[in-house]
């Protein structure tokens, strides 16, 4: 391990990685900081044959000069969301440990094992300090970059569809505007079904409570303007009955359903959720719905009993079953699901930013039927909420409410106003 500590030693690693693919891992400076706020303590570099590690905003810093480098060769990182918020090594070909690791083991790679007893020490007696990471001595991040990419470097990837890790990371780095600062939300894709939690600072914005008045900090950040938000109506029984061959007419999917057995809305769509994922009954097995749902069900069954593991239905990622556990038809079915329910979102957020990149409004939050639209009324119009609705509805397959409030829990429904 070589500590970059004098000039020349730092000239020689500039030249170095810019011949060969290698492992970077870098240390924020504050462990209570979003990385979009932070900034960066020290980083390691894996070449084939030598570690190094670099002091930036460490203590143990030998210059003020920039450490910062471009580098033409693919990089391999421990978080590609946390990386390109911030990073001090840049490239175009860069490739997520973790994500490579998850995609093998469908678990998420545990770092926090690898901290030394020195790590532990420091953020329990001293938990408030910001900064804290820039005062543990180096050699101790040393150690602890050393065992995290011996344990990963047999995960080194290329070949993993990386757009939900880019997606992500584009909604978290605009930021939430409350009625005290900007805050930002962390998106966690490592989880048993693909779907991602998120939180950070102690807030879930998966779960954000809609009556208790704990969405009322939230507002715009342009003066002027309101939140939007998008709802999808009946979107897990519209994703299965697109996969199944089951067309919905016009209105409301879970309406429809509802009207097919008898029922009221509210009853038809407690019942909806309860056969999808409790079980389909002998007697929903004449339910031109369900029959479709349960032929399919057997199938996937059948193909998991008889693989190593099944495969997403848009990017092909694989669960494998030997990672799954107490699994049963219907629980496969619901895993599978919240993937289609993920990987669905992702492609069409993956079309959809880049058309809406010159405007000023921002995509601020996407919580699996919904996404929350800070919206820049006076210079972006009704045509770009238009545009957006498009875009989610993906033709009218996918449709959607739509509401608008000066702040996150006071919102009324505009949906005839943009379908006029």
């Amino acid at each position: 391990m070589v500590i970059i500590n004098i000039k020349e030693e730092w000239e020689s690693l500039s030249q170095l990685i810019d011949k060969q693919p290698f492992i970077y891992l870098q240390m924020y400076s504050d462990v209570n900081l979003h990385p979009r706020e932070n900034r960066v303590s020290c980083y390691y570099i894996r070449t084939f044959d030598c570690e190094f590690i670099v002091p930036v905003y460490h203590n143990e810093k030998f210059t003020e000069e920039d450490l910062s480098l471009n580098v033409g060769k693919e990089v391999h990182v421990m978080d590609l969301k946390s990386y390109t918020h911030n990073s001090m090594v840049k490239s175009h070909d860069v490739y997520d440990l973790n994500w490579s690791y998850y995609m093998k083991t469908n678990e998420p790679f545990d770092v926090d094992k690898h901290l030394t007893n020195a790590h532990h020490h420091y953020y329990r007696t001293h938990y408030d300090k910001e900064n804290i990471n820039d005062v543990i001595p180096l050699v101790k991040h040393a150690e602890y970059f050393h065992n995290i990419s011996q344990e990963l470097i047999d995960f080194n990837s290329n070949d993993n569809d990386q757009t939900i890790l880019e997606v992500l990371h584009k909604i978290e780095k605009n930021g939430l505007q409350t009625t005290d600062k900007m805050v930002y939300s962390e998106y966690n894709p490592y989880t048993s079904t693909g779907r991602p939690s998120n939180r950070f600072g102690g807030m879930n914005f998966a779960a954000l409570n809609k009556t208790d008045g704990s969405r009322e900090q939230f507002i715009s950040r342009f003066k002027n303007g309101v939140l939007v938000e998008f709802d999808f109506d009946a979107y897990h029984p519209r994703l299965i009955g697109d996969i199944v061959g089951y067309d919905f007419p016009n209105g409301s999917g879970h309406k429809h359903l509802a009207e097919t057995y008898g029922l009221s809305y509210d009853e038809g769509k407690a019942l909806t959720f309860k056969y999808l994922y409790g079980g389909i009954t002998d007697e929903m097995m004449e339910n031109p719905f369900f029959n479709k749902v349960n032929s399919h069900i057997k199938e996937l069954w059948k193909v998991y009993k008889g693989s190593e593991f099944v495969e997403s239905y848009i990017y092909n990622r694989r669960m494998y079953k030997k990672n799954l556990q107490d699994m049963n038809p219907s629980k496969l079915f619901n895993y599978m699901v919240q993937l289609l329910e993920t990987e669905n979102n992702i492609k069409i957020l993956n079309n959809l930013l880049p058309e809406i990149e010159s405007y000023n409004s921002k995509l601020i939050l996407y919580n699996y039927d919904s996404f929350l639209f800070d919206f820049d009324y006076k210079n972006d119009g009704l045509e770009y909420l238009k545009k957006i609705k498009k875009f989610l509805e993906c033709d009218g397959k996918f449709p959607t409410t739509t509401t608008m409030g000066d702040n996150y829990h006071e919102m009324e429904d505009i949906t005839e106003k943009l379908n006029g």
